[in-house]
């Protein structure tokens, strides 16, 4: 089983620059993602969310997330987006990879072969 760890906004969703676009605006989901997030939910990943936004937003942000359909086990809130780095020990494999995408264009173009997880074919 893999974690997936991803972020929400100009990721999973359209992006929004202030907090009241966040809170007043709704987001559309972007282009594969719903397909991608399902698959790997059946395939048995866990599925952990992470923001920059603050804490106070996480039941509208969970509300949100859960209305368009994007499953998740864990929210992690306030997570500053100026800069995130992922560290892990490798074995006798490569066990952490990231993945950096264009802002809103979602995951239809990317090969997720190349990180360990399987690409949807549509």
């Amino acid at each position: 089983m893999k974690t997936i760890i991803c972020d929400i906004d100009g990721t999973l969703v359209t992006y929004k620059k202030d907090t009241l676009g966040i809170v007043k605006t709704p987001h559309d989901v972007l282009p594969g993602v719903i397909e991608h997030m399902n698959r790997w939910e059946n395939e048995g990943c866990k599925i952990i969310l992470m923001t920059g936004r603050r804490e106070n937003l996480r039941k509208i942000t969970e509300e949100e997330i859960t209305k368009l359909g994007i499953p998740f086990d864990q929210l992690i809130m306030g997570c500053a987006d100026s800069g995130r780095v992922l560290i892990n020990d490798e074995g006798s494999k490569v066990k952490a990879h990231s993945v950096s995408l264009p802002r809103d264009k979602g995951f239809k173009d990317y090969d997720w072969r190349e990180v360990g997880l399987t690409k949807l074919k549509l």
